[in-house]
Parts: C-alpha cells; structure tokens; sequence
C-alpha cells in the first residue's frame, strides 16, 4: 500500500530514498492499484506480482539490476529472480517471509484476529479515521515521532481504496514461495528487525534458511519500516550497499588472506585448500576463521557468496 509521491515528502520514507541514494540509484514502484498506479480485474496473484515487477525492470533499461523486496514483495522478489537470473545481480530482502498466514497453519485466533482485521478495514478505510490507519500503524511502526505516524497514516489512505487494501491483505495472506526459494541462484542478503510485531524475526530466519548462502542480519529495532532515528537504519543502509557495491567497499585482506580468499570463491573444502597452499588443516581453519571476521559472514556458504561478489573464483 504505496504512493511514490507521497515518499518524497514522509519522514517514513524520505530518509531511506535520501541515505540510499547517496550511493545507489534507487527505484521504487507502486503496484496496481495502488498510488499513482491504475488499477484493473487481475487477481492479486503471485504471478501478477511478478508482471508487474518485470515491467518495472525492463522500463529501467538496465541489463541487471539489484532487487529490494521487503514485506509482501519479498516472495515476487525471490519468484522474479528465479524466473529471471539473467537480470538480477543481488537480492536482498526485508521484514519478508516464504508463505503467508495461510500456509503456516494458524490457529483458530490467528485466524479470527485476521479476518476481523480484514473486516476493519472494509468498514473503516474509506471513512477516513485516524484511529482505523493508526491501529496498522502501531504495528508497524511502534517507536515512531508522531510526525512519522501520521505520515504513516496518510501514506495508508492515500496509497487506495478499502477494497483494494484488503484485496492485497488477503493476496499476502496467500503468498507461498516455499518451492521457490531454494532455486535462487543469485547472492541474497536477508535482513529483519528483531522485534517485528507485523512478521515475527523467525520467518525471516525460515526464508533465509531456504535460499542457499543467504547471509541473514538483524537489524536492532522493533519497527517493521526501519526509520532514521533507529540504531538498525544506518546498519541496514550500509549493508545493504556495501552488498549491492562490493566492488567499492572491498575489506582489507592480506595478500595471504586473498589468495585463501581466491580458493574459498572456487568452492575448494578445507583439506583442498590446505593441499594447494601446502599447509595442516588447522591452520587453514584458523586463518578461515580470521577470513570470514573480515568477511562479516558466518560460516563457509556465505563466505562463498562474498567472495565471488568481491570477483573472485572466476564468477
């Protein structure tokens, strides 16, 4: 439930477009029916999604590009890039999951408290009352000014009507990339707040899991929209670009660090990489352990990932 021009006078918004933008050009979109989007008969699918998202790319005229889904577009940004790996370069994903309410068998309150939440919203959004757009808007972003909360409230009722937003509720309900997820290919970061009332940190954990060499940070706030005065924003602003630009913010390796570097991007194991640099296998595995600390990775499949974004193994 976007608007575009909305984003570029919100204290929710502006600071991400402003921070990001210092060093990456970001391009952002509202999807049908939403925003300054028009709107049509088409069920709010994951493959509608997925259209939309690949007619946004291709009007950017980039061969590649680096996709940002967070929430609800986390799942057409992971189905986009399995479906397209030609045109994706990095994913990184937000506050996002691999299935929705539907599909994690929810109990009977789970259930009611969203249906009553649908029913809300039918009644209410179209009435224009603070107290409706605020009831979302504790959720997600708790800890906000009251400037951003309102800015928050407005960006609800100006982003569609009370049809529309429970149509796109019930298609994030629906959302499933179980079978998907593990078919990315590309280099994926997944980051979540640690405190996310709107989706617990532990499904962002479940879809990192599912993507092979998915690095997976938290981010330390409760707000499910980062905002500027969080102590994750920055964290997540620059690791989102030193992910998307490697190639500008290279850690400072050591000629020896480079070359084991080198081997980890070719996939060698560790008795491979001790044979070829004619040392024990535990000195390999101490100097691996220096290596990912330099890295900001946790173990050998992230490790993978980050070197061969860096341009190493030939990738």
């Amino acid at each position: 439930m976007t608007h575009v021009e909305h984003d570029l006078r919100s204290p929710v918004w502006r600071p991400w477009l402003d921070r990001l933008g210092r060093e990456l050009e970001v391009v952002r979109y509202d999807e049908r029916g939403c925003g300054l989007s028009g709107s049509d008969d088409v069920p709010l699918e994951l493959d509608t999604a997925v259209e939309e998202l690949a007619a946004v790319v291709a009007a950017t005229g980039a061969p590649r590009v680096a996709l940002l889904g967070q929430s609800g577009a986390a799942g057409p940004a992971v189905a986009y890039a399995v479906r397209h790996p030609e045109r994706v370069s990095h994913l990184v994903l937000l506050g996002g999951y691999l299935a929705g309410l539907l599909h994690r068998a929810p109990s009977p309150e789970a259930l009611a408290f969203h249906d009553a939440s649908l029913r809300l919203v039918e009644l209410g959004w179209g009435r224009n009352d603070p107290a409706v757009q605020q009831f979302f808007t504790t959720r997600f972003i708790p800890d906000a000014s009251l400037d951003e909360a309102r800015a928050l409230n407005e960006q609800q009722r100006l982003s569609c009507g009370a049809a529309r937003a429970v149509q796109i509720m019930r298609a994030r309900a629906a959302l499933d990339v179980r079978l998907l997820a593990p078919l990315v290919r590309c280099p994926t970061l997944v980051m979540h707040a640690e405190g996310d009332q709107i989706v617990p940190v532990g499904l962002g954990q479940d879809l990192a899991a599912a993507i092979p060499g998915a690095r997976f940070v938290t981010l330390p706030t409760r707000n499910h929209i980062p905002l500027a005065a969080d102590p994750g924003f920055e964290l997540f602003c620059r690791t989102v670009t030193a992910f998307v630009r490697p190639d500008g913010i290279k850690p400072a390796l050591t000629a020896r660090e480079l070359e084991l570097a080198e081997l980890v991007a070719q996939g060698l194991d560790n008795l491979q990489i001790a044979a070829r640099l004619g040392v024990a296998d535990k000195t390999v595995r101490n100097a691996l352990s220096t290596l990912y600390a330099k890295l900001q990775v946790e173990g050998r499949p992230q490790a993978v990932v980050r070197t061969r974004e860096l341009g190493l193994g030939g990738s």
